[in-house]
């Protein structure tokens, strides 16, 4: 089953124009915030790093089959998450079967979203990723890991990550915004360079997800 999916999943990433989701999770949070953030990455690396996703993200269900069709899944939100048994087993026959998900904490999800990711892998802990890691290195550098997008309080930003057989699989952005930054300028009023820092680091997850 593993290896057919991950087929499928090659097929997908290597196909002319491929497809990513944002998730769609039950327990109150505002799993849509942030509208404009996936558009906008996907055509800042179709326009940078020669990616051609469909401009128009997805919307997916944690225990629908249909996750498996896609290479990335997006996760934002700030408030409650909460994952079924049937959410967790979809979700952790994707991420070991070859498919990735990032949750961006939109300041407000982290003591929900823990226990959940705990759910999904029980003897697997997140680890902060080492600013060294392939994903903060190509194509646009960033020496000193995850970027700080928005300040809250004080704290600095962490990229936390799930591995399976030494690859990443879930990449959890904390402290960061980093999906503020990727959208419209006038939703948030940050500077260029600010939005420029978060999609070259949204395009550098891109990268990782589609070149390993």
């Amino acid at each position: 089953m593993k290896k057919i999916f991950y087929l499928l999943l090659l097929v997908s990433v290597s196909s002319f124009s491929q497809e990513i989701a944002l998730l769609k999770y039950s327990g109150g949070g505002d799993w849509y915030a942030n509208p404009t953030s996936l558009p906008n990455l996907i055509a800042f690396c179709n326009a940078n790093i020669n990616t051609r996703i469909k401009s128009k993200p997805s919307t997916v269900e944690p225990s629908n089959p249909d996750l498996f069709s896609y290479p990335f899944v997006h996760m934002t939100g700030h408030g409650n998450v909460v994952f079924s048994d049937a959410d967790i087993t979809n979700l952790r026959n994707y991420l070991t079967g070859g498919g990735f998900l990032h949750i961006d904490d939109n300041y407000g999800m982290d003591q929900f979203i823990r226990k959940e990711i705990k759910k999904i892998f029980p003897n697997n802990n997140l680890v902060e990723i080492a600013a060294n890691h392939p994903i903060f290195q190509k194509p646009f550098p960033f020496p000193n890991g995850l970027p700080k997008i928005h300040e809250h309080d004080g704290t600095r930003p962490q990229a936390f990550g799930i591995f399976i057989d030494n690859k990443l699989v879930l990449l959890y952005t904390y402290e960061c915004d980093l999906g503020d930054g990727w959208e419209d300028a006038e939703v948030h009023n940050d500077p260029a360079n600010v939005r420029d820092k978060a999609l070259k680091m949204g395009a550098n997850i891109i990268n990782y997800i589609f070149t390993n």
